[in-house]
């Protein structure tokens, strides 16, 4: 909940004039290479209309499993892609902790925005009391698990794993620390879905990214890009896309 049209014409800006790595949109080792976006619903139409590199994308940060009807407040799938965004992030760790998202109701919400032609950034992750008591891949399996029964076809979803204790608190994962639960992730997901799915199904960090630590996860090779979240409002933002290259 960040931004005014200023702000975000500023960072689109900022996007418009960068020299993005020449792969921005083009499919590598049957990985899609894409920057995208995710301003507040209000300046997701601002957003994408000022946007000039038609590569760079726009989500939205939230969507409700229904296409219209009385849901005060709430932004349908439809609605989104006629703003002109093409992703949405669902089952962010603010949204389970702060909005009582079930996984259940995260994975509804996943099923219908695809159904509705929009790709999924789909969040999971665990609290630092899960962490602790060695909860991680428990949590994160069960919130995928909510998703793999309603979802069979995971072409359109990308997963961003977010260990929460890491957001905000000074506390970070090692790059060790997290390749090793990206890649228990995968194999999770090769078990439930296949292998051939599973090597095709980006998994972002995002773990309190910025621009001086970005490009020590690049080495990871489960590790295929980040889910940015204060560092997006900055310069360094665009850092953190050229340390893919």
């Amino acid at each position: 909940m960040n931004g005014s049209r200023a702000s975000i014409k500023k960072i689109v800006e900022d996007l418009n004039d960068a020299d993005l790595p020449s792969d921005v949109g083009m499919v590598t080792l049957q990985l899609r290479h894409e920057v995208v976006i995710a301003p507040p619903a209000l300046y997701i139409h601002c957003a994408k209309e000022l946007l000039k590199n038609p590569e760079v994308k726009v989500a939205a940060q939230n969507a409700f499993p229904k296409a219209s009807g009385a849901y005060t407040g709430e932004i349908a799938a439809p609605q989104i892609k006629d703003a002109g965004a093409d992703w949405v992030i669902l089952g962010h760790s603010e949204r389970r902790t702060i909005n009582k998202e079930s996984d259940e109701f995260v994975a509804e919400k996943t099923a219908h925005a695809l159904e509705n032609g929009l790709g999924v950034i789909l969040c999971i992750g665990e609290l630092l009391e899960e962490r602790d008591t060695g909860m991680t891949l428990v949590v994160c399996n069960r919130q995928l698990d909510a998703v793999i029964d309603k979802v069979k076809d995971w072409s359109n979803i990308v997963i961003a794993y977010e260990p929460v204790w890491a957001i905000g608190t000074g506390l970070a994962a090692t790059p060790d620390d997290a390749q090793s639960t990206h890649a228990e992730i995968r194999q999770y997901l090769a078990e439930k879905l296949g292998e051939d799915q599973a090597s095709k199904i980006r998994i972002l960090y995002g773990g309190s990214v910025n621009g001086k630590n970005a490009k020590s996860f690049n080495a990871c090779p489960d590790i295929d890009g980040y889910l940015v979240g204060g560092a997006s409002l900055k310069p360094e933002f665009i850092d953190i896309i050229k340390s893919r290259e």
